[in-house]
């Protein structure tokens, strides 16, 4: 594929397009003059997040033109199945976690309250707005045609509680006995690979590990406990160390097929 600069727009944004031409915010229009420098004529590449990708030509420091909307240049199907992170909001690093989560391949992203959490004074309003953006921009810069979702922020054990049957949950644990590691957990799952739209999750706690209540109620709720390391890892570290393993996963059951 071409090496273009991309620029995702929602598909909102898409849908109410004009005459094949799409009107830039101030803060679109300054990445692809100012920070990309694309010139008058040239082609980038627009996508939706939800699998569609039109090549575009930069009509005026504003404007660009889409060529053939109603037939996108690639579409790609959501994956079968589906990976995500839930992650009790640590003091620092959380952004990180949002842009690598994002690159390596994950689809949904539940950021997580905990007893034992230690930044728990946030302004959500404020936060879901720049997570959203650090998405957005980690989304373009990793070609990806799917843009992952950023969930509202929960208590852990009420999450817990409204997860359906198609949604698989293992809780990651240190300095305590396991059965499985995470890789061992995943392969476990072949009961629930043929439903379509299947979440498979892993949640990483606080810092200051789960209190006995929280491990309690994963053990009445029977989650399965799992190990991602033999070393004691940061949440930040731990994040990502469990994006790669299941997206590696995903990737090798594909291969499988």
């Amino acid at each position: 594929m071409e090496d273009l600069t991309r620029l995702i727009i929602s598909e909102e944004r898409i849908l109410s397009i004009k005459n094949n031409n799409l009107e830039l915010t101030n803060d679109e229009a300054h990445y692809i003059n100012k920070v990309m420098r694309i010139k008058t004529g040239k082609e980038i590449f627009i996508t939706n997040g939800l699998g569609s990708l039109w090549k575009a030509i930069k009509l005026k420091n504003d404007c660009l033109e889409i060529s053939e909307l109603q037939k996108p240049y690639l579409f790609q199907e959501q994956e079968i199945y589906l990976l995500g992170i839930a992650v009790v909001i640590p003091k620092s690093g959380f952004e990180d976690i949002l842009k690598m989560c994002t690159e390596i391949g994950i689809d949904f992203i539940q950021p997580l309250f905990s007893e034992r959490q230690v930044n728990k004074n946030l302004n959500f309003t404020r936060k879901i707005l720049r997570w959203n953006s650090i998405i957005k921009e980690a989304v373009e810069q990793s070609e990806r045609l799917w843009k992952p979702s950023i969930l509202k922020s929960m208590d852990i054990i009420e999450w817990i509680k409204i997860r359906d049957n198609k949604e698989r949950v293992s809780i990651s644990i240190t300095r305590e006995d396991t059965s499985y590691d995470l890789n061992q957990w995943l392969k476990k799952q072949q009961e629930f690979i043929n439903k379509k739209g299947s979440i498979f999750w892993n949640v990483i706690g606080p810092e200051g590990g789960w209190s006995s209540r929280e491990i309690d109620f994963f053990n009445k709720n029977n989650n399965t406990f799992v190990k991602l390391s033999d070393n004691i890892l940061r949440t930040s570290t731990a994040s990502i160390n469990a994006s790669s393993i299941l997206n590696q996963w995903r990737n090798d059951f594909k291969l499988t097929k």
